[in-house]
């Protein structure tokens, strides 16, 4: 095995890891109360945002900004990116598509009869929040930052906007199911992973964009659930009477939300 793909493993061997250890932390930590199908509290109840589930998103964040200007962690980037490089593997485009892969996951299973937590209504609300969370911290990011990419094509290279993306969808997987699907919760990560991995094999990130980028993305998909509840208030008003049909569409390359209320 040669020594860029024993990095790239032992890299996806700690993030595993750090997940495991988030996954069982999360699961031990249940609020003793019938499980309901939507994420609304109860109503003299308040969202609370666990902060034990902050640690592992702001450990591999705060990582990522100390890749920045940490000049042994700076080396780790360039040497990284060189092992890489003199090995030439082939440039493959299938990380533009795994970074949807575990939410795709999560609309297939409830199909196929394997229900999550949520209903479709409050699924889709949930992971459309993550996905703008995500893209409102990141994309702002890249044009603060200006790190120019391993492949010089230009200056948006910190934090990877793709492994964001991807682990916050392998994030929402594992909130959908890790109630009553533990194991099946946990099949979303190692997709982020691979997706985290392509990116710095593309030439497209360093190794601190990729793992900044994961920490973002679970961090993103974290504050949609706590945010859950209010907007779900909000979509639905004081008229108990009223009903919202969310939709994704897909036109002209143009991937979006439809939002239908009706009164």
């Amino acid at each position: 095995m040669s020594i860029v793909h024993q990095k790239i493993t032992v890299c996806c061997i700690v993030l595993l890891s750090a997940y495991g250890r988030l996954a069982a932390q999360n699961d031990s930590v249940q609020v003793q109360k019938p499980q309901q199908d939507s994420a609304v509290t109860l109503n003299n109840q308040k969202p609370v945002l666990n902060y034990k589930s902050l640690i592992i998103p702001a450990a591999f964040i705060s990582y990522g900004v100390a890749s920045l200007t940490v000049k042994d962690l700076k080396q780790l980037n360039f040497s990284t990116r060189d092992e890489i490089n003199e090995h030439k593997p082939d440039h493959i485009r299938l990380d533009n598509y795994t970074q949807y892969a575990p939410a795709v996951l999560v609309y297939g299973l409830n199909a196929a009869g394997i229900k999550g937590k949520h209903n479709f209504r409050d699924r889709t609300i949930i992971y459309a929040t993550s996905q703008i969370i995500s893209a409102a911290i990141t994309l702002p990011l890249k044009h603060i930052v200006k790190e120019e990419r391993p492949d010089q094509s230009n200056n948006l290279s910190f934090p990877s906007g793709h492994t964001a993306a991807a682990f916050s969808s392998a994030q929402f997987m594992f909130r959908e199911y890790k109630d009553t699907n533990f194991w099946l919760s946990l099949s979303g990560y190692p997709i982020a992973v691979f997706t985290g991995a392509y990116r710095m094999l593309n030439d497209k990130h360093w190794v601190g964009d990729v793992v900044a980028g994961a920490g973002f993305g679970i961090l993103s998909t974290e504050l949609a659930y706590w945010l859950f509840p209010k907007i779900n208030t909000l979509l639905k008003g004081k008229n108990k009477n009223t009903a919202t049909m969310i939709m994704p569409f897909y036109q002209d390359k143009s991937i979006g939300i439809g939002i239908v209320k009706t009164f």
